[in-house]
């Protein structure tokens, strides 16, 4: 029954809803327009897209397709061409926004450290890391717990039932000690 109807009675009977003239047309149009969309946009899926958006519309819309000014055919295609335009244009603003954020990345100032500067950090790091290995296990401990996680001398003997004085003198210890063997650390470069 279909395959015998107009296309401007198929377009009366989707104003009306009709679900099967929608398909009937889809399956009359879809070829064509999927051609058309892909030359333009030049990307299967998003030719797709363009298509189901196309069908899509004239379900939602069919009452403002106006036979007097044009073919049914005229306006598909002319809708087919706007919706290639938008998703052509998301398509470059989104690979454009990508562009954009790395663009502007690259222009950050690099305020960092020269080359030579983190290799020195990194050779002073090691060295301060073996001075604190030469360290007893109950002064490597009082150091990790307030000066790498943040706790108070107090927290310290709280926590871990050490007295205070201890925790105290277990610190002084520690520091006189790593102060001696980093005596001369960093000064080798300062002097070449």
């Amino acid at each position: 029954m279909n395959g015998t109807l107009t296309d401007q009675e198929l377009m009366q009977q989707i104003v009306n809803k009709n679900a099967d003239s929608l398909k009937f047309l889809y399956e009359r149009y879809e070829k064509p327009i999927y051609a058309f969309a892909y030359r333009m946009v030049q990307d299967p899926m998003l030719a797709e897209e363009v298509v189901q958006e196309l069908f899509f519309r004239i379900w939602n819309a069919a009452e403002r397709y106006d036979a007097a000014h044009g073919k049914l055919t005229s306006w598909m295609f002319t809708l087919t061409r706007n919706i290639a335009v938008d998703g052509l244009r998301k398509k470059q603003n989104r690979t454009s926004q990508h562009v954009t954020e790395t663009e502007q990345m690259n222009r950050v100032a690099d305020t960092g450290k020269s080359t030579e500067e983190v290799v020195e950090a990194n050779l002073v790091g090691e060295q301060v890391r073996e001075a604190l290995q030469g360290l007893n296990a109950e002064q490597q401990q009082v150091l990790e717990l307030i000066y790498f996680r943040g706790f108070t001398q107090q927290e310290v003997s709280d926590q871990h039932a050490i007295p205070l004085g201890t925790v105290k003198s277990r610190v002084r210890l520690a520091l006189k000690q790593l102060k001696n063997r980093l005596a001369g650390v960093g000064k080798e470069e300062l002097q070449g």
